[in-house]
């Protein structure tokens, strides 16, 4: 049944998103029938480069139960059952540790009120099939219906998304319910104060927006601006963490819980290395 569904999407998505010789060529190559192994992939590199726009009903529903299906799949992570630095032992005078989590995972396996995306100022997510960012695995998870939202949002605006901002949509196919969109800042060259000033921009606005609503009580962070933005990554944790505690402390009956996502061995060491730092000599 699934791959009669991807199947069925492919042939719609190579008419819809390439132009007429290229989709006659790529068709004329495909192996007959649905049983095709690369049509997963052909499938999700067609919905990556493909521009915002509506489409039918049906392509609409088979995409849901195509993406959803994979999400149990792939199997969910409830953020509420992660535990926070306290339950792991760990004190640190000032720091809200009884409200901070870290979490080795993937944060579109976490089930979440929102997760948080490094957005560019398009604000559109990636359109490099395969590109291995987080803007890339949210809009590909969530689906089609994401880049659309972001797209309204962009015309209404007419300008690109300034650095430091945060903008939630729905989370669509995702297990969180929304997604927190922020543009980090880009290094060009050596760590400024002006680097470091506007990613603790993006991290306070993000705490600001989810505080705003009633609906959004956990939000899963990534690490901002550490990819292909330049940021390094300890600076960017120990930013993260400073702007986290000196919201709190603003904040003190705020019923928000953060859970970190500590993507990767090297996340894993920049957070811990930025935490210890933290401890008072």
């Amino acid at each position: 049944m699934t791959e009669t569904v991807v199947g069925r999407l492919v042939d719609y998505f190579i008419d819809d998103v390439l132009p007429v010789g290229q989709a006659t060529d790529i068709r004329s190559r495909r192996p007959k029938g649905s049983r095709n192994p690369d049509n997963r992939r052909l499938l999700a590199a067609l919905l990556t480069s493909r521009a915002p726009g509506p489409l039918p009903v049906g392509i609409l529903n088979d995409l849901d139960a195509l993406l959803s299906g994979e999400r149990e799949a792939r199997g969910t992570v409830e953020a509420d059952a992660l535990p926070t630095l306290t339950d792991r032992g760990i004190a640190l005078p000032g720091f809200p540790t009884d409200r901070v989590g870290m979490w080795r995972g993937d944060l579109t396996r976490l089930r979440a009120d929102a997760i948080v995306n490094a957005a560019n100022d398009r604000m559109l997510g990636c359109f490099i099939p395969g590109h291995a960012c987080i803007d890339n695995a949210i809009h590909a998870a969530a689906g089609p219906r994401l880049r659309e939202e972001c797209d309204a949002h962009m015309r209404s605006q007419g300008t690109p998304e300034p650095t430091g901002h945060a903008v939630i949509t729905c989370g669509y196919n995702l297990p969180a319910a929304h997604v927190i969109h922020t543009v980090g800042p880009i290094v060009r060259g050596e760590l400024t104060d002006i680097d470091e000033g506007l990613l603790a921009l993006s991290y306070q606005s993000i705490l600001d927006a989810a505080h705003a609503r009633s609906d959004i009580e956990t939000v899963g962070l990534c690490s901002i601006s550490t990819g292909v933005f330049g940021f390094p990554k300890t600076a960017a944790a120990r930013v993260c963490l400073e702007t986290i505690a000196s919201w709190f402390d603003r904040h003190p009956d705020s019923a928000l819980r953060i859970i970190i996502s500590l993507f990767s061995d090297v996340d894993e060491v920049a957070y811990r290395t930025a935490l210890s730092e933290m401890v008072p000599s």
